[in-house]
């Protein structure tokens, strides 16, 4: 399993007398080994494990109803986000909450850290034996069969009855997810030397800043003010200084050729800058390259704690408590909604929502297997991808050509089995619905969430990469290009004495008409042709591409 760590590491006590008897319920259970991984053998008694105690947050509702209030344009509040601090107290658990579950931590001698701003996320280490008695579990070794790596999960646990209403989740249980991140780039070539051209007028053989520049109108002048552009980095991948000083050089001449990035460590992430990473060289290549004049943050996330959820979690509360001055975040890596707990992916979604109320716009790749999920891969159903199907994100897909463009076919997209259309698109994925009529009937959830919300291009991005270039493809080309034109139209928006975008969604559908509608293509998957983009939303290309003099005037600039 990819192994990303606690947002707080410290020491945590913890007694090795038998726990206190409660009366248990099953709280969250999976009927069968999920496919792709193996039961190897009952975990070591003594083998130690760091869980995560998610509480119920006492104000969710009361979240979501100011997101909407500030996100969405026909609103009188719209634009006046709120504090960090004010947006993550509704996170907040009760006061019963935490006294309940820390009595029943007490009950069993164990000392629990918090490791959220709002205290709605606790740390604990207890031994597989004490585990299995507190949860009536069967905490056992499981391997992932495409890499061999081993975890310890279970497919059942249960929590003390009194606990029910408070105690939301423990984590990692009944979550299981790959060994690697699945967004990394796709189909990686190395440019021979006489196919690199310097900065080209147009889009040609392949992509770069000019290109995306040319295509969607985005501007070349700097911006003036000083809110940074978020990527995150996981999975070991590490952006490199002179990779970066050779793309500026040779693809945006116009650029100070020195220009980099600031570096913030989480969860015992680290930096080497002679180990570059495709996918970090490319993150930051194309949102300095084309945000121009806006700093970027690298969050290198590190491997402290095996969560499974790659530390999305902890990267989000660090935004919201230690990044005060960034605005935007675009992240290229995620997994399928079946890999995770239901429960897990909606108290991450609630951290999402809690960035949005603070006016963070949050964007995501949508995923490189078309309809099968994040890659491609044998499937029945369709497989929706995480963290995509959370309402809260803005989720990016990928096209490809320019004359005119068309969906490329891996970009992923569909409809989530975890959330429920939500009201921003609730007649467009009605009526791609209805066109569809009895198409792929019973493959996916007709209620759910569609995504991606919007699209870039995704395929032959030329990067510089350890001195030379390449071109990959993938969603994780498109999110970062994305999130470049929300920076720069926030960063208008201040200069005009506006408000910064946020929580994107709301508006996006509300002003369709200023993106480039996509018609054609399709993300094939399950052995189908996937769906097909049309006129309209659709869930391979969403709402479209950015066309930037258009979404300045829909922001009222």
């Amino acid at each position: 399993m990819l192994a990303i760590g606690l947002l707080l590491s410290s020491l945590f006590t913890l007694g090795l007398s038998k726990p206190v008897a409660h009366g248990l319920r099953v709280h969250e259970a999976r009927s069968t080994v999920p496919a792709g991984f193996s039961l190897v053998r009952s975990a070591d008694a003594d083998a130690v494990l760091n869980l995560r105690l998610g509480l119920v947050s006492n104000n969710v509702d009361e979240l979501i109803r100011t997101l909407y209030d500030v996100s969405t344009p026909s609103s009188a509040n719209y634009g006046q986000h709120l504090l960090r601090s004010e947006a993550a107290a509704f996170l907040a658990p009760s006061f019963e909450s935490l006294q309940s579950v820390n009595a029943w931590l007490a009950d069993n001698n164990i000392t629990a850290n918090t490791i959220s701003p709002a205290g709605d996320w606790l740390a604990i280490q207890v031994p597989v034996s004490q585990a299995n008695e507190m949860l009536n579990a069967d905490f056992s070794v499981f391997t992932h069969d495409a890499s061999g790596a081993q975890s310890i999960r279970t497919l059942q646990y249960s929590i003390p009855e009194d606990l029910t209403g408070h105690l939301q989740l423990v984590h990692p249980t009944t979550t299981f997810t790959q060994s690697i991140s699945p967004k990394l780039p796709l189909n990686t070539r190395k440019l021979s030397t006489s196919a690199v051209r310097k900065r080209q007028s147009a889009c040609g053989s392949y992509v770069d800043p000019a290109c995306l520049q040319d295509l969607y109108g985005i501007p070349t002048a700097a911006a003036t003010n000083a809110d940074p552009l978020v990527v995150t980095g996981y999975d070991d991948e590490y952006p490199n200084p002179t990779d970066m000083s050779n793309f500026l050089s040779d693809y945006r001449t116009d650029v100070d050729s020195s220009t980099t990035w600031t570096l913030e460590e989480l969860d015992g992430g680290s930096y080497d800058s002679s180990d570059p990473g495709i996918e970090a060289d490319l993150d930051v290549e194309y949102t300095v390259g084309l945000a121009t004049g806006v700093p970027v943050y690298f969050i290198s996330v590190g491997e402290n704690a095996d969560d499974g959820v790659f530390g999305f979690l902890d990267t989000a509360n660090y935004v919201l408590s230690n990044l005060s001055d960034a605005y935007v975040m675009t992240t290229s890596y995620g997994s399928d909604e079946s890999d995770i707990s239901t429960d897990v992916f909606s108290k991450l979604c609630d951290a999402y929502a809690s960035l949005g109320t603070a006016g963070v716009s949050v964007l995501f790749a949508s995923g490189d297997g078309g309809v099968s999920g994040s890659q491609s891969s044998s499937c029945t159903d369709f497989v929706p991808t995480f963290p995509s199907g959370c309402p809260y994100v803005t989720s990016v897909g990928a096209t490809t050509g320019t004359d005119p463009e068309t969906a490329a076919d891996f970009s992923s997209g569909g409809f989530s089995n975890v959330f429920a259309t939500p009201s921003f698109q609730t007649s467009d994925v009605s009526a791609y619905i209805s066109s569809l009529g009895e198409t792929y009937s019973g493959l996916y959830n007709t209620s759910g969430r569609g995504f991606p919300d919007v699209s870039t291009q995704g395929e032959d991005f030329v990067i510089g990469y350890d001195g030379d270039y390449y071109t990959v493809d993938g969603t994780s080309c498109a999110s970062p290009t994305f999130a470049s034109v929300v920076a720069l139209l926030n960063d208008e928006l201040l200069s005009a004495g506006k408000s910064r975008l946020g929580w994107l969604n709301p508006w996006l559908y509300s002003n369709s008409d200023a993106l480039n509608d996509v018609t054609s293509g399709d993300n094939p998957g399950c052995s189908t042709n996937g769906f097909n983009a049309t006129t309209g939303w659709d869930p391979v290309t969403g709402l479209g591409t950015p066309n930037y003099s258009a979404l300045k005037t829909a922001a009222g600039l």
